[in-house]
């Protein structure tokens, strides 16, 4: 059965995660046997209180031992876990919390006493509440309820043993209209994932690799953790990305490899290496575009292959990679289909003629969902007649049949492998009293691949400074969208029937910047 209680394949003595030490902290080494016992002891927990069948799991905490315990257990009590991203404010908490309709929402230790975004946004939509961590002295992964909410009065539920068909996962992705969708991943998408990763990089037992992705991404708990375990190895969890302690870690704890997106690796490589360099086997990039010069400067500082991969949320994560050596990596490309059907289409939704145009990026496998949650609208649009996935994403297949992307037919912003609606930030920017008119949209950035920025028109004897504006809207969505630039226009470009053109706007203001870089 393809379920993530069955993939989970090390050995009971061999190590599982480790937990680096911290201030305050020392640390934590739990083995294959652990860890199992634990996420089926927090799988009690959970029944306990009615946590069952469909139960949204929402878990708003760092990367953490609970974190990964809490997923395992949401899982296979045949719940869903629902990662939220725990520097979100609290209007955002709110929206997810009740896009999904959160049975139960897990926050840190204090998180309850401080009242965090997270809690108050659970007590709204009356989503029980309780806190989990670490509890060294009973020597387990508390859950620790504060408030019942809508779980309050269930009966307690026995253990369940989860169907492959069951959601294991949701996820939100924005698209290019103002609301989010919802994608659900089956036991049996995950597990399908889990299987192509390991096989495309080879994973065995005798590898460990450094999580440095968040756990609330499909990057980071896919191939950064789930992977792992599906093959026996490790993997050393630190609470978050640090360029000082990353070759520390990486070093102490002895590992072999590391997944990431082109940010962190141009933030580690600012840092000098360690001497002497750890034997690496190889380093992934994925969720973002990799430039051939961060390319060629990996590979050169470390002294390994860097092999880039193209992944999706609605793909439960990877789509294609490069290839391990012997075999071919092409710097500039995204690699071959890795356990997964890859065809270029054109508007028809038919193979695109002659071979090697471009086209749309289409794919189908077992690990793709079978369609957005209480959205059929979308589902229409997603899927071909022949059942291939619609990326959104303009490629072609070169000689090798290796995936070229050339360009996004979205209109997502995609900073640093975050993918931000670019109509998310535009509703709330013109919230602001002062602006009558907003639209968002990429700029190039150096650091994140793309970065946002925003254009504006302002209300009639309004006034306004950038700065402020940018203040006024990191108050309230999370730091990554707040837009880096902001330009103030006296008039939008709009078609004939009104509606801004997004592109157009985006070449304007590009030549704004021109004209000013002149003077």
């Amino acid at each position: 059965m393809a379920t993530l209680q069955s993939a989970i394949q090390g050995d009971g003595g061999a190590v599982a995660v480790i937990v680096p030490a911290r201030p305050g902290a020392e640390v934590l080494s739990v083995t294959y046997r652990d860890l199992l016992a634990e996420a089926a002891s927090f799988q009690a927990k959970l029944a306990a209180i009615g946590v069952g069948l469909g139960a949204p799991v929402s878990i708003a905490t760092v990367n953490s031992y609970e974190f990964i315990v809490s997923f395992l257990a949401a899982s296979w009590q045949r719940a869903i876990a629902a990662p939220l991203n725990p520097a979100y404010k609290q209007d955002e908490f709110e929206f997810y919390i009740d896009d999904v309709k959160s049975a139960i929402v897990l926050v840190p230790r204090g998180a309850y006493q401080s009242g965090s975004p997270a809690v108050q946004a659970a007590r709204k939509f009356n989503a029980a509440i309780a806190e989990t961590y670490w509890d060294p002295v009973k020597n387990e992964v508390a859950l620790d309820v504060k408030e019942l909410g809508q779980l309050r009065g269930k009966p307690a539920l026995p253990l369940l043993t989860p169907d492959a068909e069951d959601v294991a996962l949701i996820l939100h992705t924005s698209g290019t209209t103002s609301r989010p969708k919802v994608v659900p991943l089956s036991h049996r998408n995950l597990v399908r994932t889990m299987t192509n990763i390991r096989a495309t990089y080879d994973l065995t037992p005798a590898d460990r690799t450094l999580l440095v992705m968040p756990l609330f991404h499909v990057h980071g708990l896919l191939c950064g953790l789930l992977a792992p375990l599906s093959s026996g190895g490790s993997l050393i969890a630190p609470p978050k990305f640090s360029a000082t302690d990353f070759w520390p870690d990486f070093t102490a704890h002895s590992a072999t490899w590391y997944t990431a997106v082109p940010t962190i690796h141009q933030i580690l490589l600012k840092h000098p290496p360690p001497s002497p360099l750890p034997a690496i086997r190889f380093i992934r990039s994925c969720s973002s575009p990799l430039s051939p010069t961060v390319f060629h400067a990996l590979e050169a500082a470390y002294r390994a292959p860097v092999l880039e991969a193209y992944a999706m949320t609605e793909a439960a994560h990877q789509m294609t990679s490069n290839p391990l050596p012997p075999a071919a990596r092409k710097p500039g490309t995204v690699g071959v289909g890795q356990g997964v059907d890859v065809v270029i289409l054109d508007d028809a939704g038919d193979p695109v003629s002659p071979p090697g145009a471009e086209g749309e990026i289409c794919i189908r496998g077992e690990n793709v969902t079978r369609g957005y949650l209480n959205n059929e609208a979308a589902n229409a649009g997603a899927f071909t007649a022949s059942g291939y996935f619609r990326t959104g994403d303009q490629g072609r297949l070169d000689e090798d049949g290796y995936v070229v992307i050339t360009g996004r037919i979205k209109e997502l912003i995609n900073k640093g492998g975050e993918k931000i609606s670019p109509i998310e930030v535009d509703n709330l920017v013109t919230r602001h009293p002062a602006v009558a008119e907003a639209v968002s949209f990429a700029v190039p950035d150096e650091m994140f691949g793309q970065e946002v920025a925003v254009a504006v028109v302002l209300k009639t004897g309004a006034r306004l400074e950038k700065e402020e504006l940018r203040a006024w809207v990191a108050e309230r969505v999370a730091k990554f969208k707040v837009p880096k630039k902001v330009y103030f226009t006296d008039v939008m470009p709009k078609t004939a029937t009104g509606k801004i053109q997004r592109r157009i706007v985006a070449e304007e203001m590009g030549k704004q910047d021109a004209r000013v870089a002149k003077l």
